[in-house]
C-alpha cells in the first residue's frame, strides 16, 4: 500500500512540474515580432564591391652578377677586403684557429699554473666552465692573441686588433690568476 502512495504522489509532482513547463510555451510572442519587423524595416542589405584588382607588373632583376644579400660572402672575398696595404701589420689568415680563439679575454679567467722551471703551462677556464691549458705561443681572444709569457701570476698576450683604416695594431695585455675566496666557517 505504501507503494501505490508513493506511486500517486510521483505522479501528481510529475503533472504539475509538465503543466508548469508546458504553460511557458505559450507566453504571448509579440513584442517579438514586433521588434524582429522593426529591426529588418530598418536594417540594410548592403554588401561594399569587391575591391579593384591591380595588373601584376613584372620588374626584372638585373643585379644578377653582383652577390646576393641572402647569401654569405665568398672566402675569398672576405680575404680580400684583409688584404692589407704594405707595411702594416695583419693577422695570419690561413692559420688554423685554436679552441681559445672562440671566447672573448673577460670570458677567460686564469685558475692556476703547471709545469716546473723548464715549462710553464697555464691553466685557464672558459665561461663555459670547460678548463685548457696553454703555454707560451698559444692563440686566445677574438683578436688573435698570441701568449707571449706565462709565469706563475699572469699570461702575457699581445693582440692584433683592427685600427678602422685597414691596418692592425699591436695591444698588449694581462690574464692573472684569480685568488679563491676563502670563507672562514
Amino acid at each position: 500500500m505504501t507503494t501505490d502512495r508513493l506511486t500517486a504522489k510521483t505522479i501528481k509532482i510529475l503533472g504539475v512540474v509538465s503543466l508548469a513547463l508546458v504553460s511557458g510555451c505559450f507566453d504571448d510572442t509579440t513584442a517579438i515580432k514586433i521588434h524582429m519587423a522593426q529591426v529588418k524595416a530598418t536594417t540594410t542589405n548592403y554588401i561594399d564591391p569587391m575591391p579593384e584588382v591591380h595588373p601584376f607588373n613584372h620588374i626584372a632583376y638585373s643585379a644578377d652578377d653582383l652577390r646576393s644579400p641572402f647569401v654569405l660572402p665568398k672566402p675569398e672575398a672576405i680575404q680580400q677586403k684583409m688584404q692589407q696595404m704594405a707595411g702594416c701589420l695583419s693577422p695570419d689568415t690561413n692559420r688554423r684557429k685554436q679552441p681559445l680563439e672562440k671566447y672573448a679575454l673577460s670570458d677567460l679567467t686564469m685558475r692556476g699554473t703547471l709545469g716546473d722551471a723548464s715549462k710553464l703551462w697555464a691553466l685557464l677556464e672558459a665561461s663555459d666552465l670547460s678548463l685548457h691549458r696553454v703555454a707560451a705561443g698559444n692563440y686566445l681572444g677574438l683578436y688573435n692573441g698570441r701568449i707571449t709569457q706565462v709565469s706563475a701570476k699572469t699570461v702575457k698576450i699581445i693582440e692584433l686588433a683592427p685600427d678602422g683604416a685597414g691596418c692592425w695594431a699591436e695591444r698588449e695585455t694581462k690574464l692573472s690568476i684569480v685568488q679563491s675566496e676563502v670563507s672562514n666557517k
